[in-house]
């Protein structure tokens, strides 16, 4: 029998129980009906009331929980409880009047054992909770009611046929061999709970779902830290999937249910409650990315390492672009634009897009052993999957400022291929305590989810030592530090640190640096070359005058930049190509700016 034919059966059939019951306090069933004529509606040869064992609900406690709800299908019903409490202000029947209706003779306990059970299943509620116990006002829960009905929550349950099959995922042999076997475990109770961990949208429900699926439920998602009563689930008949989205160092106090449920979480985040088995979802290793995409370029599958839900979700889009300009399927070029589009979405509230000038390692100017190192990063990036292990990549840029650490992050990914996202140091760090872990992890997380190049600029201001503890804001302090050490060295992204006083960092942090570039000021030859990326190919500069410049203005390549675009304001003003004394006044300026002499003799 279908839910919405089995809630009318059980319907009717509360309605004639509550008549009969009701009618000694009337004076009879006639009169009742006199009194209220819209009872007449309801068929009186409906049957007797059927427990339900699914909830332990026996007939009885069924037909108090249906006559606590009649008001809810008819509201008719609130001038008849209204009266049989004799009070017209008071439309939903009490714990009084229901105790009074269902009692045996003078034996209470069988009926105060009933509304207990359903009260403790969140079946019926208090309206009025700090009234006196036998005056609450009693409600069916809305939620459950409508569940009662047939009506399931559009946006928490999945049916069955709506799940996928464990045969149709893209998973890992060893992860397909470990949810194969669930569903027999799940059904003969040796396990009562699946925690499934990994990054966000990586397949954790997906792959609770197909679970559901064999074990033949829908699926019922529950979002947020509260466990709800159990009878959500057996109405719907519904494997439940927790999602408390835990910050770091919180743990999920698991229910202890009888029925199988699931924990979706990510790394962090701790659960107690009864013994399960944890499946970890990896982000998909190349041949099950080249899968998941679909096309035959095996370059998007090796240049983008993203989550299995944000591959399908970038496919969509970039097949998009592809429609637009007439192409029948998409290249990487339009991938590249979907996944910026999905970074834009994840990340932009907690990181800032770093719009980086195109190119590669030729527009830089540095020592040839920084060229060398920077050229072993971006191989280390290339490989880093077939390196095994971590597929992370941590690098630490150390130099004053302007000799170019910023420039060379951005000529890493556009080498790469791959979007660079500064962290807004604003937005993450907080006072509260907890919440600037909380705050990095996202972070972090997300920057793994969509494979980008995450630069914490000026790192030194969250790399510090770790103090010797004097006050609670030195414990928390050294909390933070510690955390940033465990999430970096699990990080499996490419990461970039910045920093101008490397003495400032903590030797931990160095350490779990896999590579360390060193960016000293340009020595003249260097500073020659540095000159000539930045000026315009059409300048009227002369040669010997211009290598005058380079050997005795001693500059970073920041102040050679500004020298640059000082001299280039000028020239477009006098509409006219940058000359000797155009750039005579950007030098003279950055000298001004420091304070120091200029060692040029002035042109004529």
């Amino acid at each position: 029998m279908r839910a919405a034919e089995q809630f009318k059966t059980r319907y009717c059939s509360a309605v004639q129980e509550l008549l009969a019951r009701a009618a000694p306090l009337a004076g009879s069933r006639r009169e009742l009906v006199q009194q209220f004529p819209f009872l007449e509606d309801y068929p009186a040869e409906a049957g007797a009331v059927e427990a339900m064992p699914e909830l332990g609900l026996d007939d009885g406690a069924v037909a108090i929980w249906f006559s606590v709800g009649l008001i809810e299908e008819d509201p008719r019903f609130g001038d008849l409880f209204a009266d049989l409490q004799n009070t017209p202000e008071q439309h939903r029947p009490t714990l009084s009047l229901l105790t009074a209706l269902w009692r045996e003779d003078s034996d209470c306990r069988e009926v105060r054992t009933r509304l207990r059970r359903l009260l403790e299943l969140g079946l019926i509620q208090a309206l009025n909770p700090e009234a006196p116990r036998m005056e609450w006002m009693l409600q069916a829960s809305p939620q459950l009611w409508d569940a009662l009905r047939g009506e399931a929550p559009a946006r928490q349950y999945r049916p069955l046929a709506e799940l996928p099959h464990l045969a149709d995922l893209e998973l890992a042999p060893n992860t397909r061999r470990t949810l194969e076997s669930l569903p027999k475990l799940l059904v003969s109770g040796q396990v009562r709970c699946v925690t499934l961990r990994g990054p966000r949208h990586n397949g954790r429900r997906t792959a609770a779902g197909a679970i559901a699926r064999a074990l033949g439920k829908g699926l019922l998602e529950i979002p947020g830290k509260t466990v709800p009563a159990p009878a959500l689930p057996v109405l719907l008949d519904a494997m439940p999937v927790f999602v408390p989205d835990l910050a770091p160092g919180e743990t999920f106090e698991a229910p202890a249910w009888e029925t199988p449920f699931a924990i979706v979480l990510e790394k962090h985040g701790g659960v107690n409650g009864p013994a399960g088995i944890t499946v970890n979802l990896d982000i998909p290793d190349v041949p099950r990315r080249r899968a998941l995409w679909g096309v035959g370029d095996p370059a998007i599958a090796e240049s983008f390492r993203m989550t299995s839900g944000n591959i399908r979700r970038a496919a969509e889009l970039a097949r998009c672009y592809a429609t637009i300009e007439g192409r029948p399927d998409f290249a990487i070029d339009d991938v590249r634009d979907a996944a910026r589009a999905l970074n834009r979405q994840a990340l932009e509230t907690i990181a800032v897009a770093t719009n980086h000038a195109g190119g590669g390692w030729e527009r830089i100017g540095v020592a040839e052993d920084t060229m060398a190192e920077l050229r072993t990063l971006e191989m280390r990036c290339r490989h880093r999957e077939r390196l095994g292990g971590n597929c992370g990549v941590r690098a630490l840029f150390t130099g004053p400022s302007g000799t170019g650490k910023t420039m060379a992050s951005g000529l890493l990914a556009s080498t790469l291929g791959m979007d660079l996202y500064r962290v807004d140091l604003a937005a993450v760090i907080n006072k509260y305590i907890g919440e600037t872990e909380k705050n990095l992890n996202q972070v972090f997380a997300r920057a793994e989810e969509l494979d980008v190049i995450l630069l914490l600029d000026e790192g030194d201001a969250l790399l510090t030592q770790r103090t010797s503890v004097q006050s609670s804001n030195d414990r928390y302090a050294n909390l933070e530090t510690n955390f940033l050490l465990q999430r970096i060295e699990s990080f499996e992204g490419v990461l970039i640190v910045t920093t101008n006083a490397a003495n400032r960092i903590d030797s931990a942090f160095q350490r779990r640096m896999d590579v360390v570039v060193e960016f000293r000021p340009p020595e003249a030859a260097e500073r020659w070359v540095i000159w000539q990326l930045h000026l315009p190919a059409d300048h009227e500069i002369e040669p010997r005058w211009l290598e005058d410049v380079a050997t005795r203005c001693v500059f970073t390549g920041g102040q050679i930049r500004n020298a640059v675009l000082h001299a280039t304001t000028l020239a477009l003003d006098a509409g006219i190509n940058i000359g000797n004394f155009h750039l005579e006044q950007g030098v003279l300026r950055e000298y001004r700016k420091t304070g120091a002499v200029c060692p040029l003799r002035r042109s004529r």
